[in-house]
């Protein structure tokens, strides 16, 4: 029998085609940037990157409250997927901003404010997984991930608003007002396109650690009973 088609798949497949045009648009269609040239092309994909890795690891932050205050294994299977799927476009962000600062300012890193934050960032939420790694007991891994993850948090606002409110080589975030109409189209669709594929990646990163749950619950019982024997 087939499985049944679930809808994250319709998901994933409409991230692809917007990806596909609005990468084609923002790469053939949009005029070249005034200063930068074609360089600034590569703000199709970097930008929305940093607008979604933001957002997934927003709803790792609610994710957690919700399974500290539910206990409930969904809520704890949504804080797996977002904060894995966040982690992830957190390291493709450092990657594209460091092919983009080689190429405008002529080093790969500089301690720049919202450079530093990113990585932080990063650093921090990597670590959750690493301490959701080393904990054996589902209640303690849940509780424990969720209060890291309400911890790290305090570092993504802060991505995001310093360069506002410190001196910063990258500029204050533009508007629909101060970008070219041109430009803004395959932005728009590229951050709808990345929307929608880490959608696809934390539905689907929350459905196998359910499975993975259950199965746990489920040969719990058979282990304690051989360590009962063992030890007797």
């Amino acid at each position: 029998m087939r499985g049944k088609f679930q809808w994250e798949h319709a998901v994933l497949l409409l991230a692809l085609v917007l990806l596909t045009v609005g990468t084609y648009i923002g790469l053939a269609v949009a005029p070249p940037e005034r200063h930068m040239g074609d360089v600034q092309r590569i703000m199709y994909v970097h930008v929305p990157t940093a607008w979604i890795a933001m957002l997934s690891l927003t709803v790792a932050f609610v994710a957690a409250i919700g399974s500290l205050w539910s206990g409930k294994h969904k809520w704890d299977a949504a804080v797996v997927g977002s904060t894995e799927t966040g982690v992830v476009l957190t390291g493709l962000l450092l990657s594209q901003g460091m092919i983009w600062a080689r190429a405008t300012w002529g080093v790969w890193w500089d301690w720049d404010v919202r450079l530093t934050t990113s990585l932080v960032m990063f650093i921090l939420f990597a670590g959750v997984l690493a301490l959701r790694a080393s904990v054996d007991s589902a209640e303690r891994r849940a509780s424990w991930s969720a209060v890291a993850i309400i911890v790290a948090y305090a570092d993504v606002p802060l991505v995001y608003f310093c360069v506002r409110w410190w001196r910063s080589l990258h500029q204050v975030q533009s508007t629909p007002e101060t970008v070219d109409a041109a430009m803004m189209l395959p932005l728009r669709i590229n951050a709808f396109g990345m929307l929608f594929l880490a959608t696809w990646f934390i539905v689907r990163r929350a459905r196998l650690e359910l499975a993975q749950r259950q199965v746990e619950e489920t040969t719990l019982p058979e282990r304690r009973s051989v360590e009962e024997v063992q030890h007797a």
